[in-house]
């Protein structure tokens, strides 16, 4: 690991914090809004979803006084969780009462288990095949809700099966023919099997989720989702959990849902947690590595996900990161499935403690201390920031997020800023420590791009071939790579 002085950077987490908030100039002042959960009468049909509110008042001191029966609320515990968050605080007993939902809650808000528990609770009532789909954007995120919904349900055994793109068929037909209580699956894989697998149905479903749902609707799944839902009993209960309210996602409440109540826990949707300290670094462009070198080495031994804009930055800065002997792996969609997964786990499991990633990472992964999250590219628009930086300070946590603007990014980040609603800090470098680097870093930028060249021309002499043998070998078809392009955002 890079030294340019001598720090204890193995101490506490409350000591560190207070350093670091010490290097930010301006801190961003905390926001809770809130406001009081009151029941209220089922609306006449021809009414806009009833807004129920934001959460105000005592929070349940336990989830059995939200209704959750005793085994489920042992599973809690096993996992956990100490308390029910806002959207569980909210989402929890209506789900409960049998109504449709609405769900707006910002990133990291612990949507998973507000609409899983109520879902399991129902099943051991009346267990049956097919009880449940939950639809999400990306494979990773598909997977990350299967494992939520086993872990919670493993008293009870519940059967789940993940249906994504990028594998084959096969073996997911076969996962269905077994009958599981909960299919878990991306919008374009799950129409190739209700339109291909012989005896798949959905007919007798009970519970309807569609999580991310804007993320659902940007990355055009619109007129799949459409077909899917026609294919679907109208007799169900259904959940729409989504981060920010569009008038794509508006336009699906109405047709997917029924007389729905509305959970809002933030009323911006540019808001972020209060334990979240954002600042930003500005420097020219051509010293963009060299900063980036140095704030990693400022939290050598901290998880850290590095965003870039573009595959190919991805794989440039894992190479330049690993030279300088920093724990790096890199995650985006031109990775196959199984390298994803390993990546995630890799991190998840602190083997490597530096997460290289596209926006493919921005969204709906739950990735648990994660301590830094470093923009080395900025986004295009706010809302991905949004996304991006909820990464970090998640379930009560304290985290940092630090944005690299030089002077072609001025005017996103003022963008940024304006979305907020503040002026973020300056996080404050040693220049002097940043230039010390120069060297070492420049030997490892051309190591970089001599492995860059390398991984380039490789790629061109085997890609006639795997273009030829990509149909049948896991794609799933053409509705599966089309999914598989979208993901990656």
């Amino acid at each position: 690991m890079l030294d340019t002085k001598k720090r204890n950077l193995n101490g506490g987490s409350h000591a560190k914090s207070e350093a670091i908030k010490k290097k930010v100039k301006h801190a961003s002042p905390p926001t809770n809004d809130e406001a009081s959960p009151k029941p209220s009468p089922t609306p006449a049909p021809t009414r806009e979803p009833e807004a129920i509110g934001e959460t105000n008042g005592a929070v349940p001191k336990s989830f059995h006084e939200l209704g959750i029966i005793d085994s489920l609320c042992d599973a809690c515990t096993a996992l956990g969780y100490k308390a029910p968050t806002p959207i569980q605080n909210e989402a929890i007993p209506l789900a409960l009462q049998g109504r449709d939902l609405i769900g707006l809650a910002e990133t990291g808000s612990g949507k998973t288990a507000a609409f899983a528990l109520p879902i399991l609770q129902a099943l051991m009532e009346k267990p049956q095949p097919f009880f449940g789909l939950v639809m999400a954007p990306t494979r990773e995120l598909a997977y990350q809700i299967s494992q939520a919904f086993d872990a919670l349900g493993a008293l009870i055994s519940v059967r789940t099966a993940v249906i994504v793109g990028g594998f084959d068929m096969v073996p997911q037909s076969i996962a269905l023919g077994k009958k599981p209580h909960i299919v878990v699956a991306t919008p374009g894989r799950l129409l190739d099997h209700l339109e291909n697998t012989k005896g798949f149905s959905l007919r007798s479903l009970k519970y309807l989720v569609m999580d991310e749902a804007d993320r659902l609707l940007d990355l055009d799944f619109g007129a799949i989702i459409d077909k899917i839902l026609k294919v679907l009993p109208r007799e169900r209960r259904t959940f729409l959990f989504s981060a920010t309210q569009t008038s794509k996602v508006q336009a699906l409440e109405r047709a997917s849902l029924s007389n729905p109540l509305r959970v809002s826990i933030s009323t911006n949707k540019y808001q972020t947690v209060s334990t979240l300290l954002q600042s930003y670094v500005f420097f020219p462009h051509k010293m963009k590595d060299h900063c980036l070198v140095y704030i990693m080495n400022e939290f050598a031994s901290k998880s850290a996900i590095v965003f870039t804009r573009t595959v190919n930055e991805t794989q440039r800065l894992t190479i330049l990161l690993r030279a300088l002997g920093f724990g790096t792996t890199p995650l985006h969609g031109q990775l196959s499935q199984s390298a994803r997964l390993g990546a995630l786990g890799r991190f998840r499991a602190r083997s490597r403690n530096i997460l290289v990633a596209t926006d493919v990472a921005a969204r709906g992964l739950d990735i648990p201390s994660v301590d830094l999250v470093l923009n080395f590219d900025l986004p295009e628009n706010s809302e991905t920031y949004i996304h991006r930086v909820g990464r970090t300070a998640r379930a009560g946590q304290s985290g940092h997020a630090i944005s690299m603007v030089t002077q072609y990014d001025i005017g996103i980040w003022q963008r940024i800023e304006a979305a907020l609603g503040k002026k973020l800090g300056e996080y404050e470098t040693e220049k002097e420590e940043i230039m010390v680097l120069g060297e070492r870093v420049e030997d490892a930028q051309k190591m970089a791009v001599r492995e860059m060249k390398d991984l380039h021309e490789k790629r061109g002499t085997r890609g006639a071939t795997l273009r030829g043998r990509r149909v049948g070998r896991g794609g799933g078809g053409k509705r599966g790579r089309d999914e598989m392009d979208r993901e990656e955002g």
